[in-house]
């Protein structure tokens, strides 16, 4: 069997693989029903549907032909490291700095990982995700996410 897109293929495997991995991951919690799921109830079926989109996304690799092949391009590592780094600090950051200071700071880490980086509209996404946020998680889920810093509070 040929592949006929190789950027199809390997981002199809991808899926598959962090799809099966979630799944079996969720595996060892308790599953729960559909009336009163469990913590595995989420990850392993948002898993199976990943692992599906990636089999099709896998089947048009291999039977759609693309022009040259599709090659992979190269690495994009400074967005990659970026977006990695942004991520860390949002976990390292967040118990000490709270939701209202954190998120901004992931937001506009995100941000700079673009080509078309602009204070202005990293400063309006990370006001409205922060509101929506905070509006979404701790207003209507009522999680127990830290919003203020340790310093005021938490």
């Amino acid at each position: 069997m040929k592949i006929k897109s190789q950027r199809d293929f390997w981002s199809g495997l991808i899926f598959v693989l962090v799809g099966v991995a979630f799944a079996w991951g969720s595996m060892s919690y308790k599953f729960g029903s559909s009336a009163q799921p469990g913590p595995a109830y989420f990850p392993f079926f948002l898993g199976v549907l990943l692992a599906l989109m990636g089999g099709m996304v896998l089947f048009k690799a291999l039977s759609i032909e693309s022009d040259g092949g599709d090659p992979i391009g190269k690495i994009a590592w400074k967005p990659l490291l970026i977006i990695v780094a942004a991520i860390i600090v949002f976990g390292l950051a967040l118990p000490r700095l709270g939701l209202i200071l954190t998120l901004p700071l992931l937001i506009t880490m995100s941000a700079l990982a673009g080509n078309q980086f602009r204070w202005r509209d990293a400063l309006l996404n990370s006001l409205v995700l922060t509101a929506m946020s905070w509006v979404l998680f701790v207003w209507g889920l009522k999680l127990q996410l830290p919003v203020w810093p340790v310093m005021f509070g938490g």
